[in-house]
């Protein structure tokens, strides 16, 4: 049965002009014009049967034709129009399928044609369709909230095109964004082979969990190797990355102390791979192999050469390094004296052993199988904000790197949410670390999806976030943006066709967004339902909290936290 079988009482009006992609409908019954709104679905009659064309109503007009021949203003002559943007057919049946829906005009309407509103059990159906939603009990989807224009409507994502393609999550401060991360991540971790990393920078969703959530940490200073401590040590690091971390590239002598330092390391992964007998791999690394090595042994070679004497004609001279790697060798000293990294520079044996990366990886990416847990939460709230960038995407590319080398009979995918991106996966880079971050997301953003990783980029600043990632992103759910910057990104993402639709994003109350892309083929504004478990909000009531007769302050344990490095 054809979802768009009307009864003539149901008629809303008439085509009586068209243009390209737009409709103009005349609207007889002003009872009809009053049940409206702007953005809401019309069903527009084809000259072909079996196929309806859909638009989206971007106006609303009543005009009124008035007589002067009184002193009063009557009206004589009423007549009502709508403004509809045509964004694609309905079929009743396609190759074998019933209830298909492209986003391309099969047919132009005529003039005359019957238009009818889409709404109630009818929206359902139809956005159930147009996001491949299989009905009945046990169908497994991507509930995100209902639709703004028919409450009584649940909104469906297509959750395979969301991931397959990438999604952005934007939207300002106490808009929202959170909760609808979190309630995707629900309904993620319910799946029973769920795969996913949420990138939580301020440990915001310490909130979310259950048997399908695993909360992991990047340790401290005084954090030890246990479960749910995340160590990343040094040689994971790759050549740029660790220069990127080390090397003052306005130094003279950084074209020696990178020469010496690769040396160092590509001999030392050597030393390595013959002590732990694995001679046979020698050939086979390069210097950004993930191999372990000894920093130790590293520094002692490069004080070796920056002290060294060699003999010359008469009497021992300086060698060619002598003093050209001084302060290098005193950076990387202070870097791994540094407690703030400890992650990194752990002195335990383990974080050195051959098998840690497959143990790392492991706690990473696999999926909720044999007592695993799909989805995890990493909290990086505790890594010092001048190198965020460079320990999150080092997370990013090992999982990328793992998830290229893998059989393809044996890769299963992996989505990575990407909260407060614009740290991150900034639009304008200024340091070397931050270069580094942006290769990794790049090539993840362009891809990643050969590979079977998905990106869900998530900002409050859409401007501050790099155009590349931003436009390999088919799928878009804005919430509301207030500055005009972040709107004006926004807007060019969408398609063209959609007009002034993302004008609302100011307006757009608390929990609404708009949602555009392949996952929801049909633009639409949506009201994302509460997570169950909500994330921990860092708003604080100004107002309540100065209102208080006895507030609780505690400056002395502050500053002790602050001086150990630990909360």
């Amino acid at each position: 049965m054809s979802i768009f079988e009307y009864t003539p009482e149901e008629l809303l009006g008439t085509v009586e002009s068209v243009d390209t992609s737009t409709v103009i409908v005349k609207v007889e019954n002003d009872d009809k014009l009053r049940g409206l709104q702007v953005n809401h679905l019309i069903s527009i009659q084809s000259s072909k049967i079996g196929q309806h064309l859909i638009g989206l109503v971007s106006k609303i007009i009543r005009k009124s034709a008035y007589s002067d021949s009184t002193a009063d203003l009557t009206p004589e002559l009423g007549f009502n129009i709508i403004k509809v943007i045509l964004i694609g057919t309905h079929f009743d049946r396609e190759a074998g399928k019933e209830n298909v829906f492209r986003r391309s005009l099969a047919t132009i309407p005529t003039i005359n044609a019957e238009c009818h509103l889409i709404h109630g059990d009818r929206l359902k159906r139809f956005m159930q369709a147009i996001s491949s939603i299989p009905e009945g009990e046990d169908a497994v989807s991507l509930q995100i909230g209902n639709y703004s224009i028919d409450e009584d409507a649940t909104a469906w994502l297509n959750g395979n095109k969301l991931f397959q393609r990438h999604a952005v999550i934007v939207g300002s401060t106490g808009s929202g964004k959170s909760w609808c991360v979190a309630k995707i991540l629900e309904q993620v971790a319910a799946l029973k082979s769920a795969d996913a990393i949420l990138f939580d920078i301020h440990g915001e969703y310490s909130s979310l969990q259950g048997d399908n959530f695993t909360h992991l940490k990047v340790a401290g200073p005084n954090d030890a190797i246990e479960e749910g401590m995340l160590f990343l040590p040094y040689w994971l690091l790759t050549y740029e990355e660790m220069l990127s971390l080390m090397l003052d590239r306005s130094d003279n002598n950084a074209p020696n102390q990178a020469m010496m330092f690769s040396s160092a390391v590509i001999d030392g992964k050597k030393e390595f791979l013959r002590n732990a007998n694995k001679a046979e791999m020698e050939a086979n690394i390069t210097l950004d192999s993930p191999v372990p090595y000894s920093l130790d042994d590293l520094l002692a070679f490069l004080k070796s050469k920056d002290t060294e004497m060699v003999s010359g004609a008469r009497s021992e001279k300086q060698g060619p390094y002598f003093g050209k790697l001084t302060r290098f060798i005193q950076r990387l000293e202070t870097k791994q004296k540094d407690k703030r990294l400890n992650f990194m520079f752990a002195s335990e044996k383990r974080l050195l052993n051959y098998d840690y990366m497959s143990e790392l990886c492991s706690k990473l990416m696999l999926p909720s199988i044999a007592g695993k847990k799909g989805v995890k939460i990493i909290d990086f709230s505790e890594v010092p904000s001048d190198i965020l960038t460079l320990i999150v995407s080092l997370i990013a590319r090992v999982i990328f790197s793992v998830q290229q080398w893998t059989n393809s009979a044996h890769r299963h995918p992996i989505a990575l949410f990407c909260d407060e991106a614009h740290l991150y996966i900034p639009a304008n880079t200024e340091k070397s670390i931050d270069d580094a971050s942006l290769v990794t997301f790049e090539r993840i953003s362009k891809e990643g999806r050969k590979y079977g990783i998905g990106l869900v980029v998530i900002s409050q600043r859409p401007s501050e976030v790099n155009r590349t990632v931003l436009s390999q992103s088919n799928n878009f759910i804005a919430m509301r943006l207030t500055n005009v910057d972040d709107q004006a990104v926004v807007k060019r993402l969408l398609p063209d066709s959609l007009g002034d639709y993302a004008e609302m994003l100011p307006i757009l109350d608390i929990g609404e967004a708009l949602v555009v892309g392949d996952a929801s083929l049909l633009p639409s504004r949506i009201r994302v339902t509460p997570p169950d478990m909500k994330p921990r909000s860092a708003t604080i009531d100004f107002w309540d909290e100065w209102s208080k007769e006895s507030p609780s302050v505690d400056i002395d344990s502050a500053v002790e936290a602050l001086r150990k490095q630990s909360k």
